[in-house]
C-alpha cells in the first residue's frame, strides 16, 4: 500500500470507507483499528492480497453504493492498482442477523464459486440467489451491469 502506484487508491480510501458506512443499507465492514482493511493480509506470506469485506441489508442498496454512488471512479481505475485475483475475485452470501462472517468463510465461497460457479451458498450480482427465507423470488434490476 506504500508502494508509489498505490497513491491514488490510498488518498480516496478513508473517503470511500466513510462513504460506506453513510451508505443506506450498511451494516458492517472489515477493518483494523486504523478503519480499512489494507492492513490485513489473508493469506501467509503473500503481501499482494488485500481483502475487502462488508455486510448490507440487501444486494440492491449494496449495489447502489457499489455502482452508483462515488465508489464507482475507483472500480473504474482498479487496473491500475490491482491484479486480479484468480478467477473469482467476488462471492456473495446471505448471513443471518447479527452474524459477522470471517475471512475464512469468505474463502470458503470464493472457492465454491470457483469449482461450480454461483449458487445459494455462493453468488455474484450477475447471478443473485434470494435469501433462504424469502418466498424464492429476487427482483433483479440493472445492477447486475458494471458502470465502471
Amino acid at each position: 500500500m506504500t508502494h508509489p502506484v498505490m497513491a491514488g487508491f490510498v488518498a480516496r480510501l478513508a473517503e470511500i470507507n466513510a462513504l460506506a458506512d453513510a451508505s443506506p443499507g450498511f451494516v458492517w465492514r472489515l477493518q483494523t483499528e486504523e478503519g480499512n482493511a489494507t492492513g490485513l493480509r489473508p493469506i501467509e506470506n503473500d503481501e499482494l492480497v488485500a481483502i475487502n469485506m462488508s455486510v448490507w441489508e440487501s444486494i440492491e442498496t449494496l449495489g447502489e453504493y457499489v455502482y452508483r454512488s462515488d465508489h464507482t471512479a475507483l472500480l473504474r481505475r482498479r487496473r491500475e492498482w490491482f491484479e486480479r485475483y484468480g478467477t473469482s475475485y467476488l462471492a456473495m452470501w446471505w448471513v443471518p442477523a447479527g452474524h459477522i462472517p470471517t475471512i475464512d468463510e469468505a474463502f470458503e465461497r470464493l472457492a465454491q464459486i470457483e469449482a461450480v460457479g454461483p449458487s445459494p451458498f455462493a453468488f455474484t450480482f450477475r447471478h443473485p440467489f434470494p435469501p433462504p427465507d424469502s418466498d424464492g423470488v429476487l427482483e433483479v434490476n440493472d445492477l447486475d451491469t458494471c458502470p465502471a
